[in-house]
């Protein structure tokens, strides 16, 4: 069976082809209401001119590719890892199914489409491959983005920087339900419609043909469906399947400090965010709280098979109404804030500790927690089915830019005199036997399976970005160039690579697959190896061939023109139908989606880091960033995969090389 574990991560969030939209309910769920009484402006962090979900009705929907472009996408992509006997096989099999089973599954996966207008034919489907899968969402699912620290170190204090995060959050949660959080749209002209000229106009535009306007403006709204999750969210484990809870009334916050789990109100009744003073009272209470680390943490539940963890919820639940009551406590928090006693200085300590950390210091299932260290090192790890991240990343670089422009509290600022102990409740759920023996048994597998991950991490300040474009090519073509040459340097091989691209600009759109190893790279790889005889002028050549070649399938991947979503389409379509067409049982087509080298990129001046694990066992994590002048990786390992500090070397090897080679061409022009 092909493996579709964790299909998606943080990716390039930051450019177009790396926004990732969310799948979501039939109607737009983000129809925020505007009534509530007694809003302040002082609780916005902006009041956009265009309402947020302007262009939402509007958005185009996601096309289904032609069935006989995917096949010949798909085969261009697996002749590559293919040998010349194997490649003809599979080149009759797609053949024999582009004639016969996929004609009638195309046109049945048409005719729902054009049945479900309000959404995206990939959407539902996408939604069930994250919600059924019953491995720990950590690891298997959570992702990290750590902020970078303040530039006044005096606002890196752990206190100071949890309460100014609070606020920001909350005035960000504010702005959006308020329907004044401005729109996300990627321009391509920013000078005439990043503008309030565009937007007055934009605004008089009715909601159904607004994004048609911006549009042919080039600048184009993205989905924004899966904001209305980031907050009062939580994954909520059942049997057979998961669901998704949210609750916006919540008015409280969770906060998990030394395994115990607390919550306070930070909205009063009227929905007005709480004096800052008195959060930073609250959080300083349960920072001096000295109550011993209990013996059974509560977090370690989140960390289990999620099967497992729906039958001991269950047991808990029938154990007392108390019981009930204070899970949907924890369900509908605004955010989890995680407050670690730790302080990690090293790069591998960091990513360990934001990636997975202390299992009792954490609770996986809310739509993101705010993990925030003794020395004030603080990042976002967040819960994966709800989103595919376009949400946390503009939340992350909205709270930044607002915890470092105009904080709400500085170092001098005084908590307020108030009785915290009669605001701050510390979570206590009656335990039997045997939630106890599962949390027990929880802690050890956590122990056990976060122990085996191998974590490596190299920085260079040789060149970046700048560099590349001189040389006229594409820097996320250059890093992807590199994880295959490294790759292939380590083991003579080609392997199924995997890179997020956003579909955002479509309905509902989600994410499609950008298959970075290509024909390309393979023969440039080959180019590199020693003795190969290739000069500098035939290695550049190759170079532009591949950042040309990486360019026309990032295109064609944001404008929904892979192949991965489609044959995952047609694939559902004929586990329903109860066919099993060829394509799918054919031995290439599980190993292709067997990724062993999962790529993922962030570029934003709020992110200092991000990592993942890796998707299969004996697969590659990879974390990349590329700066106007460095570069660096962040990836990781189990121990079926390869030596993970070989492959570092490999690829940062190959990123020196292709310095070298562009450095000695450009010189010689």
């Amino acid at each position: 069976m092909a493996s579709f574990h964790r299909f998606s991560v943080v990716g390039n969030l930051t450019r177009f082809k790396a926004i990732r939209s969310m799948q979501s309910h039939k109607a737009c769920c983000l129809q925020f209401s505007t009534s509530t009484s007694a809003r302040s402006s002082h609780d916005y962090l902006h009041e956009s001119i265009l309402p947020t979900m302007h262009f939402q009705a509007g958005l185009p929907r996601l096309p289904i590719p032609k069935l006989d472009k995917s096949c010949q996408r798909y085969l261009a992509s697996q002749e590559v890892m293919l040998d010349a006997d194997a490649f003809e096989h599979t080149k009759k099999v797609v053949e024999a199914f582009e004639k016969n089973e996929g004609q009638s599954l195309n046109s049945d996966l048409i005719a729902n489409d054009k049945q479900n207008k309000h959404t995206s034919y990939v959407s539902d489907r996408w939604f069930h491959i994250y919600l059924a899968d019953r491995v720990p969402v950590v690891l298997n699912y959570n992702p990290f983005m750590c902020y970078k620290n303040d530039e006044r170190p005096e606002y890196n204090d752990q206190l100071i920087r949890a309460t100014n995060l609070t606020v920001a959050a909350l005035k960000f949660m504010k702005t959006l339900r308020a329907n004044k959080l401005d729109p996300e749209v990627f321009h391509l002209n920013p000078a005439k419609t990043d503008t309030p000229g565009f937007k007055k106009i934009a605004r008089w535009i009715p909601s159904s043909l607004a994004a048609y306007y911006a549009i042919l403006n080039k600048a184009f709204p993205l989905d924004m469906s899966q904001y209305f999750r980031l907050f009062n969210s939580t994954r909520v484990p059942q049997l057979g399947k998961d669901v998704l809870k949210t609750e916006p009334s919540g008015k409280h916050l969770l906060v998990v400090r030394n395994g115990h789990l607390y919550t306070f109100d930070v909205l009063d009744r009227d929905g007005n965010i709480v004096p800052p003073a008195e959060i930073q009272a609250h959080l300083q209470y349960i920072l001096k709280d000295n109550t011993p680390p209990p013996e059974h943490p509560l977090g370690y539940l989140t960390t289990e098979n999620r099967d497992i963890w729906a039958s001991l919820r269950t047991q808990l639940v029938n154990t007392s109404a108390r019981n009930t009551e204070v899970l949907d406590k924890i369900d509908t928090a605004v955010y989890c804030l995680c407050l670690d006693e730790t302080a990690p200085e090293e790069a591998e300590d960091m990513n360990r500790n934001m990636l997975y950390g202390d299992g009792a210091n954490r609770w996986f299932d809310k739509s993101f927690q705010l993990i925030i260290c003794k020395n004030g090192l603080t990042a976002c790890n967040f819960e994966h089915s709800w989103g595919d991240g376009v949400a946390v990343l503009r939340f992350f670089n909205e709270t930044f830019k607002y915890t470092t422009e105009t904080p709400s509290i500085s170092p001098s600022s005084a908590p307020a005199s108030i009785d915290s102990s009669q605001c701050v409740s510390r979570i206590q759920l009656d335990l039997d036997p045997q939630v106890k023996e599962g949390i027990k048994t929880a802690r050890q597998k956590y122990m056990d399976y976060t122990g085996s991950l191998n974590v490596e991490t190299k920085q260079s300040f040789s060149f970046g970005k700048d560099f590349l474009k001189s040389n006229k090519v594409s820097p996320d073509s250059v890093m992807q160039l590199a994880f295959q040459m490294g790759f292939y340097k380590l083991t003579g091989k080609v392997a199924g690579t995997y890179e997020s691209c956003s579909t955002a600009a479509f309905r509902h759109g989600r994410t499609e697959t950008i298959r970075s190893a290509t024909k390309e790279t393979k023969m440039c790889s080959q180019a590199f190896m020693e003795g190969s005889g290739v000069t500098d002028a035939e290695k550049r050549s190759l170079m532009q061939m591949c950042s040309d070649k990486h360019n026309q399938i990032t295109k064609e991947a944001a404008m929904g023109q892979g192949w991965d979503r489609h044959l995952l389409a047609l694939r559902f379509l004929a586990q329903d139908k109860e066919l099993t067409p060829d394509i799918f049982t054919d031995p290439a087509y599980a190993a292709i989606c067997h990724i062993i080298i999962s790529t993922s990129t962030l570029s934003s001046p709020a992110v200092m880091a991000g990592g993942f694990a890796p998707v299969v066992p004996n697969g590659f994590g990879v974390g990349y960033g590329i700066l106007d002048n460095e570069h660096g990786v962040n990836i990781t390992s189990y121990p079926a995969s390869y030596n993970v500090k070989d492959y570092v070397e490999c690829v940062m090897g190959s990123l020196n090389q292709i310095h070298d080679v562009l450095q000695a061409t450009s010189n010689s022009n």
